[in-house]
């Protein structure tokens, strides 16, 4: 059976840190940075005979990306023990939520290869950080390992989706589109460089038109949207070689190798009941009335997929822009900004898509550290619309305005890069110009209509690119027409 024969099944599992002051059951710092176990206490660090206390800030964070994921809040939810021995574990067992979580029954909706696509989310629930193993070189091959507790305790959300993804470019979309909601929700800064939006990704292939699933592989940590795509591709390949092999596909847990572009075993693939789950002691099971749930629902800010279709509804804006452009609510805010000053949606999305995206990502750079204020840009826009300087020199601008912060006014105006609107004189230039090529005049006048393009390039060339290019071929037309 050849490889092109099967379907590819992936779901994933995310973590989402979510940004509150402190961590879910102690008083210590929930902060990024701090010098290796500086941020611990009894509590987080897994003392004996410390208890719990829950910090309500994280339920809340709770509902709220519950409510933003279409998800039903759980009026009845409760913590469980999660046992298992890992270094950064210290007290040998994670409190998480298992069989009663906070968020069920969820969806997204991706925008894919030109079509709309619902992911499901079996759950969303509530559970602590484990600390953080530094690792001497990769993880598989670490002489040995040092431990950070400052981030055992943090406060996570683990998203769970249902395996609807089919290909590893709806998987990165799902991805994409989770992290932007969360961002919108305002409940995390999903800095997936720094730990705080973290990916698992089970991935199985199965026959095409098979209805059972294959035995699946998770791939650990993927940190980047790079590669989740990169090794769901690699993963999905080498099971499916290994099937034409007549090999069988071993449920295992799988790590990503950046450097050689591999996924890499790690040990045998754990089922919930290894884990040996029981109900927390320490903590009372959380009653979510109603009317807390509504409190929230209030509060609610805009989320991606309304301000989506916002977009669409009042400026005819098609999806893959809009999807860009509520990828983060900085991003969206500066094009709203943008838009005020100047009222040509579209030019402004494609300036934003085109010419500032560039920009940022070869600075790898987030628009809140730009230096090009939205004003900025749309009076740029406007100097464009107006024929005060032409699309080629507004990027020339542009990059200077990327660089230094100026107005675009002040640099055309200090360089003289204002472009020549003027009749009389575009037309003493145009008439000195015929003048020294009177062999493409008369080619011109003998019916080769592509000897005009040759004399509007000398006007530019003799104006430095300044000369409007429109008002060019116009005059010179005038001007042949008239001999």
């Amino acid at each position: 059976m050849e490889k092109y024969d099967y379907e590819i099944v992936i779901g994933l599992e995310v973590h989402v840190e979510l940004k509150t002051k402190t961590k879910i059951f102690c008083a210590c710092s929930n902060s990024f940075g701090a010098e290796p176990n500086t941020n611990v206490c009894p509590v987080c660090s897994g003392f004996p005979g410390m208890l719990p206390v829950l910090n309500q800030q994280v339920v809340d964070y709770a509902i709220r990306a519950g409510l933003a994921l279409n998800c039903e809040i759980s009026p009845y939810s409760k913590f469980d023990r999660k046992n298992y021995f890992y270094p950064d574990l210290p007290k040998a067992y994670q409190i998480s939520q298992f069989d009663l979580p906070i968020c069920l029954n969820g969806y997204l909706d991706i925008y894919v290869e030109g079509r709309t696509k619902r992911i499901g989310i079996v759950r969303a629930h509530m559970e602590e950080d484990a600390g953080k193993l530094v690792h001497q070189g990769s993880i598989t091959q670490t002489a040995f390992s040092l431990v950070d507790l400052n981030r055992s305790g943090v406060p996570l959300l683990e998203i769970v989706s249902q395996p609807d993804m089919r290909s590893a470019a709806e998987a990165r979309e799902y991805l994409e589109k989770l992290r932007s909601t969360m961002l919108f929700a305002g409940v995390s800064d999903c800095k997936m460089q720094e730990g705080s939006l973290r990916c698992d990704a089970n991935v199985s292939v199965r026959p095409w038109g098979e209805a059972k699933l294959g035995t699946r592989t998770e791939i650990k940590n993927l940190n980047s949207f790079r590669a989740l795509e990169k090794a769901i591709e690699y993963e999905a390949r080498r099971q499916m070689d290994a099937l034409d092999d007549g090999e069988l596909i071993v449920q295992e847990t799988r790590t990503w190798d950046e450097e050689k572009q591999v996924t890499r075993s790690m040990r045998s693939k754990e089922e919930a009941h290894d884990y040996r789950y029981f109900p927390e002691p320490d903590l009372p099971p959380l009653m979510i009335s109603p009317e807390w749930v509504e409190s929230i629902a209030r509060e609610m800010p805009e989320l991606p997929h309304q301000a989506q279709q916002r977009l669409m509804d009042e400026y005819g804006l098609p999806p893959y822009d809009v999807a860009i452009l509520t990828s983060t609510p900085e991003y969206l805010a500066y094009f709203d900004q943008c838009v005020v000053d100047f009222s040509q949606p579209k030019a402004v999305a494609n300036w934003m898509m085109g010419e500032l995206n560039k920009y940022l990502n070869q600075s790898n750079m987030e628009i809140s550290a730009c230096l090009v204020q939205p004003g900025h840009l749309a009076a740029l826009l406007k100097m464009v619309d107006e024929g005060t300087i032409s699309g080629k020199m507004a990027k020339d601008i542009f990059a200077e305005m990327f660089a230094s912060g100026n107005e675009p006014q002040g640099i055309v105006k200090e360089k003289g890069l204002a472009q020549i609107s003027d009749q009389d004189t575009l037309i003493a230039m145009i008439e000195e110009v015929l003048k020294a090529n009177p062999k493409v005049v008369e080619d011109y006048l003998g019916g080769k209509q592509k000897a005009a393009g040759f004399l509007v390039g000398q006007v530019m060339k003799a104006t430095k690119g300044q000369a409007n290019p429109t008002l060019v071929n116009q005059l010179i037309d005038k001007c042949l027409s008239a001999q």
